[in-house]
């Protein structure tokens, strides 16, 4: 595990988009090509920022989707389809990108793309941490030995209510029951995974990821097991563990 904490939002968002083209480049250049995985959510609005604007022949990048709303159309302000198109796709020229249709039939969905992620290797997953510790929708208690890349799962009341702070719904009960989410063994199977996690919301959630040994009602301890995690925090999010003073 190796830990980054700057001053601010921007910050972070700059110095994690420059590590990630670094590790996206080098891939490029040893295989000619680089497969990611980027997720979503209030908490990636600087990285994004700043990611689209890095020096990455963008054409040689494959790109996977984390998880997404069952039934929840991509009209909707809360669509992480949406989000990505507007804040990532339209700003690239991206070989090609996997989004998870939260619309389509939800077994056929994961079907596909479930046979698509294990034509190769993943090069660099972007994982961010939720309020609960949840990666991608793996919500407390997480499955840490699920075989399969993609499941479909119930979101947790914490899960929801963090979308709604958030201000993506109006309340938990508007928040869809379920999602297509990326499982905790395939986003494990990653050669690096970056997380990027800014805002004192999150700061118990890091705090008990960091201290706390891994365990399924921590579900972000697991990446303390990767051989390559890198945790990009803001001085707020790192509050609960890291004395400022």
């Amino acid at each position: 595990m190796q830990i980054n904490i700057f001053e601010n939002p921007n910050q972070m968002g700059l110095e994690s988009a420059i590590v990630s083209s670094q590790i996206i480049n080098a891939a490029i250049k040893e295989k000619g090509s680089a497969r990611i995985v980027l997720s979503t959510g209030a908490s990636q609005f600087e990285f994004l920022e700043h990611f689209i604007k890095m020096d990455i022949e963008w054409d040689k990048v494959e790109m996977f989707h984390l998880d997404e709303y069952i039934a929840l159309p991509e009209s909707h302000p809360a669509s992480f389809r949406k989000y990505l198109k507007e804040r990532f796709l339209q700003h690239v020229n991206i070989g090609k990108a996997w989004l998870v249709d939260g619309e389509d039939d939800p077994q056929a969905v994961v079907a596909r793309l479930n046979e698509e992620i294990n034509k190769a290797e993943i090069d660099l997953a972007l994982i961010g941490i939720g309020e609960n510790a949840h990666i991608a929708f793996n919500d407390p208690p997480a499955d840490f030995d699920e075989p399969a890349p993609y499941k479909v799962v119930n979101l947790s009341d914490t899960c929801k209510a963090q979308q709604v702070r958030e201000g993506w719904f109006p309340s938990n009960d508007d928040v869809p029951k379920q999602a297509i989410t990326m499982a905790v063994p395939q986003i494990m199977k990653s050669n690096v995974v970056i997380s990027v996690v800014p805002h004192a919301s999150k700061a118990e959630a890091i705090g008990n990821t960091v201290k706390q040994d891994v365990n399924v009602n921590v579900p972000a301890t697991k990446l303390k097991t990767h051989p390559n995690w890198k945790l990009f925090l803001d001085k707020k999010s790192a509050a609960h563990f890291y004395n400022w003073v």
